[in-house]
């Protein structure tokens, strides 16, 4: 048996629930100012794919007076030839008549849209009215979207040979995107990929995304709505779709200036060898996932200028192979779902799935490694985990001038580190003044972290991932991805962060 829609079953509920207006005995106000009220004066969609239907809206009708009043029609002034459609008091339909409505009572009306293309790369608005007429006079609600048209990609896309996509429209993605062994996929600034429930970008051949500074390459799930109006947006939900898995056989990837957010399994990068590089991230953000954000397993990767943040499951998670890390903020301070047991914000290990073992070697310099859980009460544990390797197996790991939520210590493997048992202040940590928003840009001189990077290494990396100059600071180049901005230039610092 098929499934009802849910604005068709919403509307069923509805109408068994309310109490019918049909048995009304008739004596209606015939006062021309007894009118109706209503929740809203306009019903406005987000931005609607074309031919992709909407989530279902509604609005109230509420009758305010003493006295039953007959609408005597309801009307969508467009008749659904603008894609519109509405259900009034359980009836689906463009004009309905004669509905009774009892003094202090109400009735819902839902709306949907399904926009048609309109063969143009910009957002078109789309709008129509509801009309009611009661006591011969009218009253209206605006409804409105914009329509935009997408690259559509359903039943599963594979390239199989070079192929340059550029920003001209949005990329809407369903079931999973497939790079081809020996193909090379390059996404110009700009870019912007929807993707579906569960839709996965596997990569065999090679993913290159070339944002800027001031057009990234975004990739987030397609849900363009609210879970709360005006609160939370889906969009900083994790788990809106799949994750991105570079296979084995799949090497020289590099996302410069990508965010990839609100997904399920964030990167993966399957075992590989360390000798070729498998994936750069440069002045990336990749966030908010409903498993790990990062897992590279033997292979070589390198990370500059990027954020890693806020999982269920473990930030960085490296497993033999060869590592760089400058100027990252890994963090996990998550706050819609839970993180699990052993959610570290950086795991190293050399111990590959099969029970064999790799060697390791990964460094860290200027780096914050941060989270939500304790530091623990034993040296090198709290949000970071170095699994001790079988005997004969290089496990090389070196830590410069970072910020641990760890009981750690100086030794040969960690210099000028600073442990820490309390997280910095951010920006913004995901409460709801904020709107479930995060910001891990410093937010106080006295946090730690400030002024407290190896500036030699700063030297090599002079401005932050929003092109804040590290080497220009008061106090000295900050540690993590994005360099402390006083207060009287936060306002410059915002701006450019918004673009």
């Amino acid at each position: 048996m098929k499934q009802l829609p849910l604005f068709l079953l919403a509307a069923l509920c509805l109408s068994l629930l309310l109490p019918s207006c049909e048995d009304l005995d008739g004596n209606y106000s015939v006062n021309p100012n007894h009118r109706l009220s209503f929740s809203v004066d306009t019903l406005s969609f987000d931005t609607i794919f074309s031919t992709v239907g909407s989530t279902t809206k509604h609005f109230m009708v509420y009758n305010r007076n003493s006295e039953p009043l007959d609408i005597e029609s309801v009307q969508l002034e467009g008749a659904e030839t603008t894609g519109f459609r509405i259900n009034v008091d359980g009836r689906k339909g463009s004009r309905f008549e004669h509905i009774g409505i009892r003094p202090k009572d109400s009735l819902y009306v839902f709306v949907e849209v399904t926009v048609d293309p309109n063969g143009g790369n910009q957002p078109l608005l789309i709008e129509d009215y509801v009309s009611f007429s009661v006591n011969g006079q009218r009253q209206r609600i605006l409804l409105e979207a914009y329509g935009q048209d997408t690259h559509l990609y359903k039943g599963g896309k594979t390239f199989d040979s070079d192929t340059t996509l550029t920003a001209d429209r949005p990329y809407l993605i369903y079931d999973s995107l497939v790079i081809a062994t020996g193909a090379t996929i390059r996404l110009t600034e700009g870019v912007t990929f929807y993707m579906h429930d569960k839709a996965d970008i596997i990569v065999y051949g090679t993913l290159i995304a070339e944002g800027t500074q001031e057009s990234p390459v975004t990739i987030r799930g397609d849900r363009l709505d609210d879970i709360i109006e005006d609160l939370l947006p889906y969009d900083r939900e994790p788990a809106q779709w799949g994750g991105i898995l570079f296979r084995p056989e799949s090497y020289g990837n590099r996302l410069e200036h990508t965010i990839v957010r609100s997904g399920t399994t964030g990167l993966t990068c399957q075992p590989a060898s360390p000798d070729v590089s498998k994936l750069i991230l440069s002045n990336s953000q990749i966030t908010n996932m409903n498993g790990n954000l990062l897992t590279a397993i033997n292979c070589r990767m390198e990370a500059t200028n990027t954020e890693l943040s806020n999982a269920t499951g473990i930030i960085v998670s490296l497993t033999g192979g060869d590592y760089r890390f400058v100027h990252c903020t890994l963090a996990s301070h998550i706050t819609l779902f839970s993180r699990r047991d052993t959610a570290y914000t950086l795991a190293l290990s050399t111990a590959l799935p099969d029970k064999q073992s790799a060697p390791l070697t990964a460094s860290f310099d200027n780096c914050i490694i941060d989270g939500s859980r304790s530091a623990g009460s034993t040296p090198f544990g709290g949000e970071l985990m170095l699994d001790k390797p079988a005997d004969g197996i290089a496990f090389n790991y070196r830590f410069n001038h970072c910020l641990i939520k760890t009981k750690g210590e100086e030794n040969d493997n960690f210099t000028g580190n600073l442990f820490i048992d309390k997280s910095p202040e951010y920006r913004m940590t995901g409460t709801e003044d904020d709107k479930y928003a995060f910001d891990f840009r410093l937010d106080s001189v006295a946090t730690a972290g400030v002024g407290k990077a190896d500036p030699a290494v700063a030297a090599l990396y002079p401005v932050d991932r929003y092109g804040i100059n590290r080497l220009t600071s008061p106090d000295g180049p900050s540690i993590g991805a994005y360099e402390f901005v006083p207060k009287e230039e936060k306002e410059e610092a915002d701006e450019k962060a918004s673009k």
